[in-house]
């Protein structure tokens, strides 16, 4: 086991605000003080993370970001998720705090604080994984149909670099294309392009897709290998209710 130690020490707008934010995740503030300048610690477990006052930062363009390596991500995420959830009345997925979405297999995920700093929670030894992989190299794999392609690049955008915006660009472009293809396949896209729909407060373009969804000629066995994903976008619009 090493000796050394290293902190983060992260912006803060606000230092009530910040503070209020990680009680709610359960960290402990250890240290604060107002003079002669701005300055906090807390720490939960083995994490620790520092503040300095910097009151003039837009969260908006705040771009400081924490790797923090844990042993389990899943169980963290619902906890954390869990929290926010009875601290802001539902599950802030957009804007300024937020957490990013998980679904099983996943190895990572991201808080947004209130200053706009991200936390990245990472499974330890989770290499070599999909996620690492480099976007650019997410390309369409010999047989795979574009729509196919566009699923899973999405996921990508959506899972792993928390662009929901541009996944659901993926998917426009690739459900746009005429594709006479296997309808489970559109199923497979349009699934997807619902939960970014709900994610990104589109409820007109839900329902659209749903109905769209609802009329494919799929068989009983295909409606219920999707039920899994449909439920994770219904989960998450009960989240914002």
């Amino acid at each position: 086991m090493h000796p050394e130690t290293m902190i983060p020490v992260l912006p803060s707008v606000s230092l009530a605000d910040t503070l209020a934010f990680y009680r709610l995740l359960g960290f402990e503030v250890t240290y604060q003080q107002a003079r002669p300048y701005v300055y906090a610690a807390t720490r939960r477990g083995g994490m620790e993370v520092h503040f300095m006052g910097i009151p003039e930062l837009d969260p908006k363009g705040a771009y400081s970001t924490c790797l923090v390596m844990v042993p389990e991500v899943e169980q963290l995420h619902a906890t954390f998720a869990g929290a926010l959830r009875g601290g802001y009345g539902k599950l802030p997925i957009a804007g300024i705090p937020r957490i990013t979405r998980m679904k099983p297999g996943q190895t990572r995920f991201t808080i947004v604080d209130v200053a706009g700093n991200s936390l990245v929670f990472i499974k330890k030894d989770a290499g070599g994984s999909e996620d690492e992989e480099p976007l650019e190299a997410v390309k369409r794999r010999p047989g795979e149909s574009r729509l196919a392609h566009g699923v899973r690049f999405a996921a990508r955008l959506r899972d792993f670099k928390n662009d929901d915006e541009m996944a659901a660009r993926v998917l426009d472009l690739a459900l746009a294309r005429p594709d006479p293809g296997d309808p489970f396949e559109r199923a497979r896209a349009l699934a997807a392009r619902i939960e970014l729909a709900i994610a990104l407060g589109q409820p007109d373009r839900a329902d659209a897709l749903g109905a769209e969804l609802a009329a494919l000629p799929l068989s009983p066995e295909q409606r219920d290998e999707l039920a899994a994903e449909l439920e994770r976008a219904h989960a998450l619009e009960r989240s914002q209710a």
